[in-house]
């Protein structure tokens, strides 16, 4: 594999009478799949850590590469133009030489001729592939999922689409009270909207967070004007080219002229595993990013990757933090580093001025405590498992988020009393 500089020299290599032999040039080159976070951080940080051969990113969107998170807020709320959304500016990627490949879908990967072939039949062969395709909006399976007006919020051209029929919506509904519906949601009360969120489970945020913070969420959702059902079944969309509504499993219609659906996402592996890659809830990884596969690694959301922070084993996660600082390891993988990643997961959410943070993996904990009071709008929800802290969800709460990080990785046995006061700081009682 390629480890070190003297790879990026073509004739670095001398015959038995001394003269150069120009290598294989596809022993240089390093092609990403994806250019969300993880794909474009990756062609990044190889040229930070001085990668100096063919760098290829490509990428189905047909957008330069851009951050995705404020699609569902500040961009939603014209806060942040398509501009502001670039992770670096055109003229970034051609001053370092990394060649955007875009509007291209890999189709297929083979693993021993190290070769990508794109659904325009262009192949592609490489040294090293870095997957960082990331994960694919799960769709609704009913009758009408496919009428103009049923939307995702995945991509820009998603957002795009989105606000492009707003001025002729009245009444919005949105299927799914995970983040990024309810992001939406704070958005669309902001423009005015009628917003009703259907959600199955029976609180919102039902996947990611304890009761208390649900339940809270849930009260400042209604406050702001959105209808909230839980427990609730979408049965079909109903429209004939257009959406005009939505029926419920018990036959109820909602009449609305816009859906959102924000039920998750699938991990895009489809090739990887076609070409034999090891999978399970995404494409399994070791600590240094790389699969199964010779000379291929995976980052960011479609990798299921080992974790300290994890109390269940290897985790997938959805998250920038997660798609960067995978893509800081695997770029010095490649020059040969033993670098392993080892990074503590934290998450963010933006809902009218809520400002959510969340720090640690929450999964398999036996205790949660509220810290402060919710009816102050500044509080915070920890998770501890035999005593010791795993986890915070913080609501205008920075200082507890900050020193919540460093009170999970001490370790520290705390009592649950000790926590619940929020005059007590958490810096406090971390073990010497």
């Amino acid at each position: 594999m390629c480890g070190s500089g003297v790879f990026y020299d073509l004739a670095s290599e001398l015959d038995g009478e001394g003269h150069a032999v120009l290598r294989d040039e596809r022993q240089f080159v390093v092609a990403i799949v994806g250019a969300g976070h993880g794909g474009a951080n990756a062609a990044i940080a190889l040229r930070q850590v001085g990668f100096k051969g063919p760098i290829r990113l490509i990428s189905a969107d047909p957008n330069l590469p851009y951050e995705r998170p404020p699609l569902s807020k500040e961009y939603l709320l014209g806060e942040k133009d398509s501009e502001r959304l670039l992770i670096r500016p055109a003229s970034f990627w051609t001053e370092r030489g990394i060649e955007l490949l875009l509007g291209e879908q890999v189709k297929a990967v083979d693993a021993a001729a190290h070769r990508l072939t794109t659904t325009s039949a262009n192949t592609i062969e490489y040294g090293q592939l870095i997957w960082a395709a990331g994960g694919e909006t799960r769709r609704l399976s009913c009758s009408g999922h496919d009428l103009v007006g049923v939307h995702s919020l995945r991509s820009r051209s998603d957002a795009d689409a989105f606000l492009a029929e707003l001025a002729h919506v009245t009444t919005a509904v949105i299927v799914g009270a995970g983040y990024i519906g309810l992001e939406a949601a704070a958005a669309l009360i902001k423009h005015g909207k009628s917003v009703i969120v259907l959600e199955a489970q029976d609180r919102v945020l039902a996947r990611v967070a304890a009761e208390p913070l649900s339940r809270f969420v849930e009260a400042e959702h209604r406050h702001r004007g959105v209808e909230v059902r839980l427990g609730t079944q979408v049965d079909c969309i109903i429209g004939d080219e257009r959406v005009t509504g939505v029926r419920l499993a018990g036959g109820e219609v909602i009449g609305c002229e816009l859906v959102l659906v924000g039920i998750g996402i699938d991990p895009a592996i489809g090739p990887l595993r076609e070409a034999g890659a090891e999978v399970g809830n995404g494409i399994v990884v070791d600590a240094q990013c790389r699969t199964s596969l010779p000379d291929v690694f995976a980052i960011g959301d479609c990798a299921l990757h080992p974790s300290r922070f994890s109390s269940a084993g290897p985790v997938r996660l959805e998250s920038v933090q997660n798609a960067a600082d995978q893509a800081s390891v695997v770029a010095k993988a490649i020059m040969g580093s033993d670098a392993v990643y080892d990074a503590m997961p934290w998450f963010w959410s933006n809902q009218y001025d809520l400002k959510l943070q969340t720090v640690g993996l929450a999964a398999g904990h036996d205790e949660v405590v509220v810290r402060g009071e919710p009816a102050t709008r500044s509080f915070s929800v920890i998770y501890l498992r035999h005593g010791r802290v795993i986890a915070l969800d913080c609501v205008n709460a920075t200082k507890d988020y900050v020193q919540g990080r460093k009170l999970i990785l001490s370790k520290t046995q705390v009592k649950a009393e000790d926590l619940a006061s929020a005059d007590n700081r958490l810096a406090d009682m971390i073990s010497p």
